[in-house]
């Protein structure tokens, strides 16, 4: 299973068809085909078919377009997320989804949050053919079905928060501290603000509350990004 997709192959090779160019301008992305992760996974010796399942934290462009580049795989999200994309009410939601990445009719499978808790949080288990040890979080507010994706390693947890926050210091138990770009951007691309700002709260306390049973991590901060692609086991993949 994958956590989230990144940018998949035709968006890298097409990208006025998909993401669009205005993205590629002002977000500066670098539209590398070997950070696939349809490329990933074969450099590990994988094939994509291997692939039956992406959990997905959100359906903004950055973190799903790559889901077409695994057509057999079963794509599991939060309900009003994926109502969200296939159906924009703003003209926020209109920008943020690319009705081109999924225009191959994916094997959708959504959910709503029910039965027990996680840490006090709602959360969705038993998602549709995977274990007990990974579990879909509503983390509402960048976006109205965004959720974390939290796995069981067998030695604790590990919490893909997607964009419930964008820097380190958004989790700082003392003071919150965030880049005023990047925290305007945040700000502009919330559907919630009052439920994002929230939910990084609760995230902020769960990471210092139980920092011995979870880790927390965001899908954009490229010091976590390198902390734990030193320490993750090769069979947890997660976007960042």
């Amino acid at each position: 299973m994958l956590v989230d997709s990144g940018l998949g192959l035709r968006d890298c090779e097409s990208p006025a068809e998909t993401i669009g160019r205005d993205f590629v301008f002002l977000m500066k992305a670098k539209l590398d085909c070997a950070e696939t992760a349809i490329r990933q996974i074969a450099a590990l010796g994988y094939s994509p078919d291997d692939v039956r399942h992406i959990v997905l934290t959100h359906l903004d462009l950055d973190h799903a377009g790559g889901i077409s580049d695994f057509p057999k795989a079963k794509i599991h999200l939060h309900q009003d997320e994926r109502d969200a994309a296939l159906h924009p009410r703003t003209r926020l939601e209109g920008l943020r989804y690319k009705q081109a990445q999924w225009e191959h009719d994916p094997n959708w499978s959504v959910y709503r949050p029910t039965g027990e808790s996680w840490f006090g949080f709602d959360c969705v288990r038993g998602l549709d053919g995977l274990g007990p040890e990974i579990l879909l979080i509503p983390l509402i507010g960048h976006s109205r079905g965004h959720s974390g994706v939290a796995i069981d390693t067998g030695k604790g947890w590990l919490l893909h928060a997607g964009d419930a926050y964008f820097y380190r210091g958004e989790l700082d138990p003392d003071r919150r501290r965030c880049p005023p770009l990047l925290d305007a951007f945040q700000r502009v691309m919330e559907v919630d603000a009052r439920a994002r700002m929230k939910n990084q709260g609760r995230l902020r306390d769960l990471a210092h509350e139980n920092a011995g049973e979870v880790r927390v991590f965001s899908a954009h901060d490229p010091v976590e990004l390198e902390r734990f692609a030193e320490t993750a086991p090769p069979e947890v993949s997660a976007h960042a």
